[in-house]
């Protein structure tokens, strides 16, 4: 018997389509992953390592310079943090709350940080090939992510939202 959802699904627009394929890779690496990870924990670790990069701690120090003229940044530093704190309590990172690089706060990676990331990485991929995600379905995802990229880049950008 078909599955119930079948019809629906194959009535949906793209922008629930997405929707659906992102929680299913998430769902596949958060049910296979060694260590229990919110979703938002993993998005959270990702970006971590992203801003480990020397292009982006640039950028980043330019917004904290930005935002340290903002009370509501201020008000909101312990949000922020507590958040990276979940993760530093588990081992995954280390922060440092007086670093010499003009930001409020920094985090890295630990080694267990980096091997979880790893493992992520590793199941990502066991999910394309749990979904059968072929070549030619590869190139239509990469030409729609290539094409709404700029969508969420230019808004970052204007708004100043990295961080």
């Amino acid at each position: 018997m078909a599955h119930p959802h079948k019809k629906a699904v194959a009535n949906m627009p793209a922008s629930s389509l997405i929707g659906i394929i992102e929680e299913s890779k998430m769902t596949y690496v958060r049910e296979n992953l060694s260590i229990f990870l919110h979703e938002n924990q993993i998005k959270l670790l990702k970006q971590v390592k992203k801003h480990e990069k020397p292009h982006h701690k640039r950028i980043r120090v330019k917004q904290f310079e930005k935002a340290k003229k903002d009370d509501l940044f201020n008000m909101h530093l312990g949000l922020y943090l507590k958040k990276y704190q979940k993760l530093e309590k588990i081992g995954l990172i280390e922060i440092d709350l007086n670093p010499d690089n003009g930001l409020e706060y920094d985090c890295t990676l630990t080694s267990k940080g980096k091997d979880v990331l790893d493992e992520i990485s590793t199941l990502e991929k066991e999910w394309e090939i749990v979904v059968n995600i072929n070549d030619d379905d590869l190139e239509v995802l990469r030409k729609l992510a290539l094409d709404s990229f700029e969508i969420s880049y230019k808004h970052k950008k204007k708004k100043g939202f990295i961080f």
